[in-house]
């Protein structure tokens, strides 16, 4: 049986991603991927790599601080296909006046990768971010969500530049979200990959706090860090604990040629059918649950 799928995470390597990692058309070329001719060519690539696949809609992240732009101009010229998600790193001086510009532009979802950038969650300056997604809620405003990358953090495309990462995954434990995530409880949170080998504490974090929301995105190859545990296992689990309303599909896809990472999505529903999960709540998992969030 086919299940309509929704994708909740999928990065957006424009024109100027790339040049903000200081890699030009050859470089990328070289590395046997395709450099976009420009944000809407790329705009335009998804949404027929999208239809190839039989996927309705797709939460697009510009991937670096200062890129957002062009995930918003994607949007616009596509808005019943994607949804924006924009990075943000909440210790420049400007983050909320940027957060601000982009969340007028259309885009829905703050982004924080709190090891790539080296705070705290605790710091003051992620309060002043879910206080702004928070005023934004009301009216005619959608909800703004925010997404917190935590556990383990690996970028393949800062790898194979060959760029440091200097990461720093001493800031990424979900449990340092709780207080804020009590606080503000009219902001969806989204815990991406599980928690990223942190699977115990997304959960215990989940379990208390109703606005949190785990992605099942990426290849969870952090997996190998528990012995024994497999992807069904995951599943079974998180489904016992959050229940299937907080469950949301996603690939982690990024660049072409390869495009939408079905075996991504195979998989999951692969592990999701041996464990005996109905097709109402995949439905909910694959679908349902991020057009809730995103409607």
């Amino acid at each position: 049986m086919s299940v309509v799928v929704n994708d909740a995470h999928v990065h957006f390597f424009s024109p100027s991603f790339f040049a903000g990692l200081g890699a030009d058309r050859d470089t990328i070329t070289r590395l046997g991927w395709e450099f976009p001719e420009s944000g809407d060519a790329l705009g335009a690539r998804w949404v027929a790599e999208l239809d190839k696949h039989g996927v309705q809609r797709a939460a697009l992240i510009a991937s670096l601080p200062g890129d957002a732009d062009a995930v918003a101009m994607a949007v616009a010229h596509n808005p019943d296909r994607f949804v924006g998600f924009f990075m943000l790193d909440p210790t420049r001086q400007d983050a909320i006046d940027y957060a601000k510009r982009a969340l007028d532009e259309g885009l829905r979802t703050i982004c924080l990768f709190p090891a790539m950038h080296g705070y705290s969650l605790h710091d003051p300056k992620v309060a002043d971010v879910f206080e702004l997604a928070a005023s934004r809620r009301g009216g005619t405003v959608e909800r703004v969500a925010v997404f917190a990358h935590c556990g383990v953090l690996s970028v393949g495309i800062r790898k194979k530049l060959g760029l440091p990462s200097h990461f720093d995954i001493r800031y990424g434990n979900p449990l340092d979200l709780h207080g804020l995530a009590m606080k503000y409880p009219s902001v969806p949170i989204i815990i991406p990959h599980f928690g990223a080998g942190m699977l115990r504490e997304a959960l215990m974090l989940a379990d208390s706090c109703p606005n949190v929301h785990l992605d099942t995105s990426s290849s969870n190859s952090w997996i190998k860090y528990t012995p024994g545990l497999t992807l069904e296992h995951v599943f079974k689990t998180a489904l016992d604990v959050v229940g299937p309303d907080r469950l949301i599909f996603g690939t982690d896809s990024s660049f072409f040629p390869r495009g939408w990472n079905g075996d991504v999505h195979q998989k999951q529903k692969s592990a999701l059918d041996a464990i005996g999960v109905s097709a109402d709540v995949q439905k909910k998992i694959f679908s349902e649950n991020f057009a809730r969030l995103f409607s």
